[in-house]
């Protein structure tokens, strides 16, 4: 990575990366963290944590989902079973559920758990998927990280936005200013998922980081397109449409009350109420492809 365009984009993420994060972010942190085998030790162990998704924009917890991500220096010591770090070696990452009391309440949490060197990989401009690298390029916070990893996992957030930059100036290259570019782009992201959020969501995001989304344009005006970079809409979005029912179908046997959250996060992004019987909550997999189809033709689902 060029140093010229490395500094002031780790000066620009600096705030966001060392921004306290709340308490209660940080009890689901330790249980998160408890669950999944610890913090660095010999043979393995979590090095970092991140905090990131709509609690962290909204600065709210108490009433939604903490978005966590764990990241391993190995799986080794991870108390997960083998198949279970097979199908997150083929198709990350593994998603789980956690709640811990706070105070009078509980709060929850869905935390993800793979590798840095996963992590890495999936920040890189050949990755055609966005599902890591659009969302890390946004404001993210670190909750810890292990000292020896810290300027590692710094680089890679930067490699994040610079993918992510680099996907919107080849997919958007007729939009005349900068928030065409990203909210072009996030659009395009929304595209290559399962995604239930609302069209004007992207301008959301985009408005509510503004400066900094400004700010990341003017750095990297100047930088090459990556040649590697995919320009196919087509391939891309059918095979995050193929990743995300690989990644629902995975949740399905790791996530506790995922049905439930499922619902939760449609209802909350689009405003449509979905009921679900008791019988789909105990089967959820021969359930998902009757939910979906009928939020598809209702275009709840895009």
């Amino acid at each position: 990575m060029c140093e010229a365009f490395e500094r002031p984009l780790l000066e620009l993420i600096a705030p966001e990366l060392e921004k306290p994060v709340p308490p209660e972010v940080r009890s689901l942190a330790d249980e998160a963290v408890r669950r999944a085998g610890g913090r660095t030790s010999e043979g393995g162990g979590i090095v970092a944590v991140l905090f990131y998704g709509s609690c962290y924009r909204d600065g709210v917890v108490s009433d939604g989902m903490v978005d966590l991500y764990l990241l391993a220096d190995r799986y080794a010591s991870l108390h997960h079973g083998l198949l279970s770090r097979l199908t997150n070696r083929l198709v990350p990452p593994n998603v789980y559920y956690v709640q811990c009391s706070y105070g009078d309440r509980i709060v929850r949490a869905k935390y993800a758990v793979l590798t840095l060197d996963q992590f890495a990989r999936r920040m890189q401009p050949d990755c055609r998927n966005p599902y890591f690298w659009a969302r890390f390029a946004q404001p993210t916070g670190i909750v810890e990280v292990d000292e020896a990893a810290k300027d590692r996992l710094q680089q890679v957030l930067v490699r994040a936005i610079r993918t992510l930059h680099g996907h919107a100036r080849c997919l958007c290259g007729n939009a005349t200013n900068a928030q065409d570019r990203w909210v072009g782009v996030l659009q395009e992201t929304y595209r290559s998922e399962l995604r239930v959020e609302k069209p004007e969501r992207a301008a959301q995001i985009y408005r509510s980081y503004q400066s900094r989304f400004d700010a990341i344009d003017t750095i990297l005006a100047s930088t090459p397109i990556d040649p590697s970079i995919s320009r196919s809409r087509r391939l891309r979005r059918c095979e995050g449409k193929v990743l995300s029912v690989l990644r629902l179908v995975k949740a399905a046997f790791t996530f506790s009350g995922g049905a439930d959250y499922l619902v939760w996060k449609i209802e909350r992004h689009s405003g449509t109420t979905v009921e679900l019987s008791d019988w789909q909550r105990r089967h959820p997999i021969l359930a998902a492809g009757p939910i979906l189809w009928r939020l598809w033709r209702q275009r709840i689902v895009r």
